[in-house]
């Protein structure tokens, strides 16, 4: 287990009294209808209270409504909304609450007793405030599931096993922005386990396993935040970056799901191999589905995610045939994240049944050129799950006529382009990232 040493304060819209009158517009614009939005008014104190009894955590709360929200996160670095019924928020609010996320916030919702209508408006606002990435089901490696406590598996109430849903990891689904939640969404309740004893039929999370999802929560948030803070520093310098004309291009892959994982990370790369080599070619930067034409004038396909994912049938007919013709994808595990990493070599089985993607030895060329790699540092994830902080560098490949058709990172390199790994990414550090990218690329050239 680790220790939780940053405090947050946990600013609930619809935690604590209930509103006063003079908040009555507030309210309105939160939650519609929703009167049941305080159902269980100690729910949030006693998790902080229980997590500074056993976990040595000190956080804390207040309510506040939408008004006294800041889209500034330092005055209220983690927001909690709960509730039962129908609702949606202003233009005014989606606005704020958007600007907030942006700004390095975290919103958590709580489905009170697993309600599928207020869940399905959780859904359907979220989509209209970070229209640009999707909702999507978080795997049990996600490290909201191993912050403090490994929680993979959970118990719930029968009421649970009674919608129709069998299994025993938990549910949890979030809108991720540059390898960050920023919104997460439970789908059974945890708030009762929270407030105390819960019953058979209540659809939501026992005691136990909601208090330990409760405290991964927060502790996640916390070592998010402070990240948060850094990695905007540390991308100041973007903005001065030069840009250049598309003489070649790299296609990002676009596909259903979290496929832009990093939003800067690629563009710096790529402007990182124009100024190292010095060579005439310079790469410029698309975004195409593999069912676009224009895949076949593009020398190399980037492919990147999170979570797992499926390509259709079209997709993966035209991503063979451009690999038949002499293309090359260039894939990567965003942070290391194992649904990628496992869809990922599922589509390449696929395609080509009996090949396999191997390891690329370190006396391959790939290694050589610009940079001469025989060893390469970790982020501090991956050296506590190996207990190294230099490694060979692990690049996979699949052979195509004599050459690489794929090659594949399944530690995250990304976060590396942008001189800010997340804390829990099995990754590259920042240098050996940017350096087996420019590789990568002079291979293309020169292959």
């Amino acid at each position: 287990m680790k220790r939780i040493t940053i405090p947050l304060a946990v600013a609930c819209i619809g935690c604590g009294p209930l509103l006063e009158p003079t908040h009555a517009e507030d309210a309105k614009n939160l939650y519609g209808n929703d009167i049941y939005w305080n159902a269980t008014p100690n729910d949030v104190n006693n998790l902080l209270k229980s997590m500074k009894d056993q976990v040595d955590a000190n956080f804390q709360m207040d309510a506040r409504p939408m008004s006294k929200i800041s889209t500034d996160p330092e005055q209220n670095p983690v927001l909690f909304r709960s509730g039962h019924y129908n609702f949606s928020y202003s233009p005014e609010a989606r606005q704020k609450l958007r600007e907030y996320l942006l700004n390095g916030g975290m919103i958590i919702f709580n489905t009170g007793l697993g309600s599928l209508p207020f869940y399905n408006s959780v859904v359907r606002e979220l989509k209209e405030i970070i229209p640009e990435q999707p909702l999507q089901r978080l795997t049990s490696d996600h490290p909201i599931f191993h912050s403090y406590y490994d929680v993979d598996r959970v118990e719930y109430t029968p009421a649970v096993k009674q919608t129709g849903y069998v299994g025993n990891e938990p549910w949890f689904e979030g809108v991720e922005i540059n390898c960050r939640v920023v919104a997460l969404v439970s789908r059974w309740g945890m708030a009762v386990g929270w407030q105390g004893e819960v019953q058979d039929d209540w659809a939501a999370y026992k005691p136990d396993s909601a208090f330990r999802l409760g405290v991964n929560i927060l502790n996640y948030a916390s070592s998010m935040r402070a990240w948060a803070k850094n990695a905007a520093q540390a991308m100041q310098f973007k903005d001065n970056l030069k840009s250049y004309s598309d003489t070649v291009s790299l296609a990002q892959v676009v596909y259903d799901g979290v496929w832009k994982t990093r939003h800067k990370g690629l563009s710096v790369m790529l402007q990182t191999f124009n100024d190292r080599t010095g060579i005439p070619v310079k790469f410029g930067l698309k975004e195409l589905r593999l069912t676009d034409p224009g895949i076949f004038n593009t020398p190399v396909l980037y492919m990147s995610g999170h979570e797992h994912f499926e390509l259709s049938t079209e997709e993966k007919t035209s991503l063979k045939e451009y690999l038949e013709n002499g293309g090359l994808l260039f894939a990567e595990s965003c942070c290391g994240r194992k649904g990628f990493d496992a869809s990922f070599r599922q589509v390449i089985s696929s395609l080509f049944p009996g090949k396999k993607l191997d390891r690329i030895p370190v006396s391959s060329p790939l290694f050589k050129e610009p940079n001469d790699i025989s060893s390469i540092g970790v982020t501090a994830g991956l050296m506590q799950e190996t207990g190294q902080a230099q490694a060979e560098p692990t690049l996979l490949g699949l052979e195509m006529a004599g050459h690489y058709g794929v090659i594949y990172s399944p530690f995250g390199l990304a976060g590396g382009w942008e001189m800010s790994q997340s804390p829990y990414a099995r990754g590259v550090n920042d240098v050996g990232a940017l350096q087996l990218g420019q590789n990568i690329l002079m291979y293309s050239l020169t292959n």
